[in-house]
């Protein structure tokens, strides 16, 4: 149930926010998890953190809903108890509350993430450089195990390419372009995206901070992957979602693409560790000790045969870049003189 629900969010961009549980059964699992988070709740001052965001979210929640907060919930002798709880392991007694908490959480750590990525004096190009060598790390890992991958490779968009972009979309905000540092991860064979995906989950991000509504998957549909996994079928009365809800949901996919582009594209915030550019936590004088930024990082998967079919016809990134740079032209001139020569 736990990798079914995680696979799922990323492939639909779903969001954490509408879960009813969490899928933790260990101290083990819940630890694993911190650390993608980037914490680790055995440094005294990780611990501190942590209870400070749980303290946030529990005032948040008395206050603005008079909401009852367990004491074991608002103050459990272990982080990690919090996550257990909301998983209903020991019984189900907190597990609502819990998984409420949690949720607050959530949002909390990423406003507090992103307001020290504003405080701190580190460039974007130095950020991006922590992900690109985390990334990276992570794919010498891959090549370690002999995973089925063939290709992994990164690219930072250049000015041009973001001035294009912003012109052409309906949001000509900077804070819109999600897929500034992406990533291109292409596998052997089809089937060897999931088990490759579910590997990413598990050791370079943390499934809860895939952005919402910013996946673009024409690749693995929900329904067949349960179709190949008939395992997965004793899950099926307990998902979020029923079955058949990305069959319902109304997707609107990159309109510059060719009509035969086949993806399986996701934005995640992932999370950095920022030790090197604050004070010791000894001598930490901030009000606000968070250690932890975002960063926007776009991962676009396929396999071989894919990769060939979209690089061929109207698929080609040539034709695509072709397509928006009309849109942008068409934009730019409406009411004004038009070039003569093809954009």
């Amino acid at each position: 149930m736990r990798e079914l629900e995680r696979i799922r969010l990323i492939l639909r961009g779903g969001s954490v926010i509408d879960w009813r549980r969490m899928h933790f059964s260990s101290r083990d699992e819940v630890d694993g998890f911190l650390r993608l988070c980037q914490i680790d709740v055995s440094r005294p001052f990780d611990d501190v953190w942590v209870r400070t965001i749980l303290a946030d979210a529990v005032a948040y929640l008395r206050r603005t809903f008079d909401y009852r907060v367990a004491d074991a919930v608002a103050r459990p002798k272990e982080v990690h108890d919090l996550f257990l709880y909301a998983s209903g392991v020991g019984g189900g007694r907190y597990r609502r509350i819990a998984c409420i908490v949690l949720k607050v959480m959530h949002v909390i750590q990423h406003i507090e993430g992103r307001d020290l990525l504003f405080r701190l004096a580190a460039s974007e190009a130095e950020v991006a450089e922590l992900v690109t060598q985390r990334v990276l790390g992570v794919a010498r890992e891959m090549r370690e195990r002999e995973l089925p991958v063939v290709e992994f490779a990164h690219s930072i968009k250049t000015r041009e390419s973001l001035v294009t972009k912003l012109i052409a979309k309906k949001e000509t905000v900077a804070a819109q372009v999600y897929d500034r540092t992406r990533f291109r991860i292409v596998t052997k064979r089809r089937e060897d995206l999931l088990p490759v995906l579910y590997f990413l989950s598990q050791r370079l991000f943390p499934f809860n901070f895939v952005v919402p509504g910013q996946t673009e998957n024409s690749l693995i549909s929900f329904r067949e992957l349960l179709e190949v996994y008939p395992n997965f079928e004793r899950c099926i009365p307990d998902l979020h979602l029923d079955r058949d809800f990305e069959d319902r949901e109304e997707r609107e996919g990159n309109v510059f693409s060719g009509s035969g582009y086949r993806v399986l594209n996701f934005v995640v915030d992932l999370p950095l560790r920022m030790d090197a550019y604050l004070p010791p936590p000894g001598e930490d004088s901030r009000d606000r000790k968070g250690r932890i930024v975002f960063a926007l990082v776009e991962f676009q998967m396929m396999d071989e045969d894919t990769a060939r079919g979209n690089e061929q016809g109207e698929n080609a990134h040539e034709n695509y870049k072709r397509r928006q740079r009309r849109r942008v032209l068409g934009r730019l001139s409406r009411g004004l003189v038009v070039p003569k020569r093809k954009p």
